[in-house]
């Protein structure tokens, strides 16, 4: 009997884990807690403690592209990382670090380009805006930075072409530490331009892309 739970659990938290990677690429869900929980509602277990860890998920997502999105989703994640360079090359004064499913390679039609931005105050970043004649929405994001430290941070969207663009803007302290990453809860992976162009010259070398 209880090899049998055992083994109904497991099936379980994989049908949860490919279920929530699949309304995260398809459905542009962007939160990994509440993609679990939508897979928990559909698949008639709202109230299972069994849920995957956020890696798990991640995995799978790739996974996932890889077999129904192939050199389509290839294409698309190129097509937005050049969009990313061009951008860190426009807002080059603020330090521009690609962070995110652009950076990490689990980028869908979905996504945007997010980057972190470092001034000494979020107001140079809106006035830069304005002045380069960029309609944008200010919005604000509580981020964890520690354990039990969250701080909000200033961030300001806008879409470029058919490409949707979110700054994230960091002073004093906050630019020297990242904050964590929701996947794995380690401090962010940032990357600076270089690191971008060579993840294009890396596409180019795949089937179907470049």
């Amino acid at each position: 009997m209880a090899r049998g739970g055992t083994t109904r659990d497991q099936r379980m938290r994989q049908l949860l884990t490919h279920e929530a990677a699949r309304i995260i690429a398809d459905e542009g869900v962007k939160d990994y807690y509440l993609a679990k929980r939508k897979a928990a509602d559909r698949l008639g277990a709202p109230s299972t403690q069994n849920m995957p860890r956020n890696q798990e998920i991640q995995h799978a997502l790739l996974e996932y592209q890889r077999l129904f999105k192939g050199e389509s989703q290839q294409a698309h994640l190129r097509r937005l990382r050049e969009a990313a360079l061009e951008a860190m090359r426009f807002f080059q004064r603020f330090r521009p670090r690609l962070v995110g499913p652009v950076l990490d390679g689990s980028a869908g039609e979905w996504s945007e380009v997010s980057l972190h931005l470092f001034a000494d105050t979020p107001e140079d970043v809106a006035i830069f805006l304005m002045d380069e004649g960029i309609p944008f929405d200010p919005a604000e994001r509580r981020m964890r930075m520690d354990r039990d430290v969250y701080l909000s941070f200033p961030v300001y969207r806008f879409v470029a072409g058919d490409v949707a663009v979110d700054l994230t803007v960091f002073t004093g302290a906050g630019s020297r530490q990242p904050p964590r990453s929701q996947i794995d809860g380690q401090p962010m992976e940032r990357a600076g331009p270089g690191t971008v162009r060579r993840l294009l010259e890396e596409d180019s070398l795949l089937p179907g892309v470049g």
